[in-house]
């Protein structure tokens, strides 16, 4: 978007409305808008911002979910975070709230539909909430989380399929058998161990992830595998 300091005053005008929340810092909104194909490095685009709104968004689905469902477990707990936190229910959000109108990016990107790539959408959701959680503090962050995400946790009646089982699913339909699984590596003390998992299926690049059990790292590789699938089609 190529626009001039007024334009872009109006357009922030617009999406604080659509955020309920006014920015004190406008550069943070801004910067969480900034897709990094418009940008030299790394710190001039909304990749850092993603990160800590991530970790943000997680914390608060959880909080979220432990004090709406006290009588599950922390297995299906579990189950119900992946499936708020997962790119298609960020995606899903930010479609509602018309975010996708707001985003920079290059014209190569805008051509190819970069506006309406789930991926994009979900990394600027993302970054938002890291915004609104450095210029306005904890209380507004989580409110966004909770007004935004409460409602979809309300749809999952059974809590939904794990990574693993969705995978495993998805390669039989596929014809090409189990997923297989083998611990890579394990590093840590022995009271605090961190594994890391491969996970390969035939006629797909083999990914890995990590985590603090053997059956945590197995469901990071399984849901990153499932992210490279989705981007690859």
């Amino acid at each position: 978007m190529d626009l001039s300091d007024k334009k872009k005053g109006l357009q922030l005008k617009d999406l604080e409305l659509i955020l309920g929340y006014q920015f004190k810092d406008p550069h943070l909104i801004r910067l969480a808008l900034k897709h990094p194909s418009v940008v030299g490095g790394v710190n001039d685009s909304n990749q850092r911002l993603e990160f800590l709104g991530d970790r943000v968004l997680g914390l608060f689905v959880s909080e979220c979910l432990f004090l709406k469902f006290r009588h599950e477990s922390e297995g299906a707990l579990a189950k119900r975070f992946s499936s708020l936190v997962k790119r298609d229910a960020l995606a899903r959000v930010a479609q509602n709230l018309g975010i996708g109108p707001f985003i920079e990016m290059a014209p190569s990107e805008l051509a190819s539909g970069g506006r309406s790539n789930p991926k994009n959408l979900a990394d600027a959701l993302e970054a938002i909430i890291a915004a609104l959680h450095l210029d306005g503090g904890s209380d507004v962050s989580r409110d966004f989380v909770i007004r935004h995400w409460g409602p979809l946790s309300e749809e999952h009646i059974q809590p939904p399929s794990d990574s693993k089982t969705v995978l495993q699913e998805w390669s039989q339909k596929q014809g090409l058998g189990l997923p297989v699984y083998s611990i890579v590596s394990r590093s840590g003390p022995p009271h605090q161990p961190i594994f890391e998992v491969e996970v390969k299926v035939s006629g797909v690049n083999s990914v890995r992830g990590s985590g603090t059990s053997k059956q945590n790292a197995e469901q990071f590789a399984a849901k990153n595998m499932l992210e490279n699938i989705e981007c690859n089609n």
